[in-house]
């Protein structure tokens, strides 16, 4: 349920007919839009049925079980459907942990995840002589099909998102080693406005954890009324250790490259739990003190005349542009906009004129809902209809020793594909100015 454009499904539905599976594969995007995915699969050999544009009902009956995508709707009707049949709800990271034997590191957290996940699964490289497996929820990777791969005494490091954990929480499992970075207000129109569901499905990755279990939680995360609940009502057990870790559990003598406060916590997150998996902490060192960050978080592109270009694109709330904004000092010229996720954007709109010089505005209707309070910071405001006409409308107000950053603190959904593609199109059009130099 739900093919998608990411990769992740193409993996999974290959896999699947590998093993010999009878499929029904069903999305509401249509065929012309699943085209890419669709040319993917085009070779595979197997019983693979397509329903696309839209879900029926009875596909969701009579089935051994139904593999979801991260991101249905919690009141899916087809999903009721399902469970009114007695059908299993399973999802691809979850049904690869709960049957490879690998051990499994999972990173979960509203920020920070994706930074903390990468620079783990370098430092298991570094670390462990068997295979270390990156997946979850990054980008182009199917999670399943590493079960034919990994062995014991490998690593499996995940990213984990409040949908995928979902699907532990159907099976009631939890990584060996749970890592929670941060906690801040997100989804909250997929979460019907409800914090504390969101934080139930975060709360996954340490909830069913086992006595030799541990859990590495971000400081941020324990200041957390919903946090500090749920250790009142669970830690009793004894059944997992709780390690709490912030910028401080790195050493003042450790330098790290990639640029802000936010990257010394994670890298602090990040060490606590190659720690408390036996890693020394000289690899530790060598791998956080070389590493460079992640592809569209922070990410520096080019710096061309003086002026430096950083593609943000996964700052999809408020809170990761206050942090980018933070990390990359004054004199930035800001390029946000885009889906509205029912945020409040009060904090940014405050804090907006002590860094940025100019702002230029995608189009979405999380734009639309701030826009008149945007007019009224005293700033100059672009308005782009494409990212090509934010980027010039970028370079035009830039002068050397500026910094020019797409973070949206939206969603992409309407101009873009998906948040990888709008990163994709600055990063093709960014690299094209550096090299004509030129409109």
């Amino acid at each position: 349920m739900g093919l998608g454009l990411l990769g992740r499904g193409i993996g999974d539905v290959r896999f699947l007919a590998e093993q010999g599976a009878r499929l029904i594969v069903t999305d509401l995007k249509s065929r012309e839009e699943l085209s890419s995915s669709l040319r993917e699969l085009a070779t595979i050999n197997g019983h693979i049925e397509y329903i696309l544009g839209e879900h029926r009902l009875e596909d969701f009956r009579n089935r051994d079980f139904i593999l979801k995508a991260a991101g249905v709707p919690l009141d899916s009707p087809y999903i009721a459907e399902a469970r009114r049949n007695h059908i299993p709800i399973e999802m691809s990271t979850a049904l690869f942990a709960a049957y490879t034997p690998a051990t499994i590191v999972g990173v979960t957290g509203t920020r920070g995840k994706s930074t903390v996940t990468h620079l783990l699964h370098a430092i298991f490289t570094a670390h462990t002589t068997g295979k270390v497996f990156l997946g979850g929820n990054v980008r182009g990777i199917s999670t399943l099909p590493f079960l034919t791969k990994a062995a014991v005494g490998d690593v499996a490091v995940l990213e984990l998102d409040s949908w995928q954990l979902q699907g532990f929480a159907e099976r009631q499992i939890s990584p060996h080693i749970g890592v929670f970075t941060t906690f801040l207000p997100d989804h909250l129109n997929y979460y019907k406005n409800n914090l504390c569901s969101y934080f139930s499905d975060k709360a996954a990755i340490f909830l069913y954890q086992k006595v030799r279990d541990v859990c590495v939680v971000g400081e941020q995360v324990t200041m957390n009324p919903y946090f500090q609940e749920y250790m009142k009502t669970t830690s009793s057990s004894g059944a997992k250790k709780i390690i709490i870790a912030n910028q401080a559990t790195l050493p003042d003598s450790w330098r790290i490259r990639v640029p802000g406060i936010h990257n010394r916590y994670n890298a602090g997150v990040a060490m606590a739990a190659a720690r408390a998996a036996g890693v020394p902490d000289t690899i530790s060192r060598s791998v956080i003190e070389s590493f460079t960050g992640v592809p569209g978080r922070l990410e520096l592109v080019a710096t061309v005349r003086g002026v430096s270009f950083y593609n943000d694109t996964t700052a999809t709330t408020p809170d990761a542009t206050i942090a980018a904004l933070q990390a990359l000092g004054k004199s930035t010229i800001l390029i946000m906009g885009g889906a509205d996720k029912q945020l409040d954007m009060s904090a940014l709109l405050t804090f907006l004129p002590r860094f940025t010089k100019t702002i230029v505005l995608l189009p979405g209707s999380g734009t639309t809902r701030i826009s008149s309070q945007l007019h009224t910071l005293g700033l100059p405001i672009r308005e782009a209809a494409t990212m090509a006409e934010a980027v010039a409308a970028a370079v035009d107000s830039s002068e050397p020793g500026d910094t020019i950053l797409l973070s949206p603190a939206f969603a992409s959904f309407g101009l873009f594909t998906h948040e990888f593609d709008r990163g994709d199109q600055f990063n093709q059009l960014v690299l094209g100015f550096a090299h004509n130099e030129t409109y």
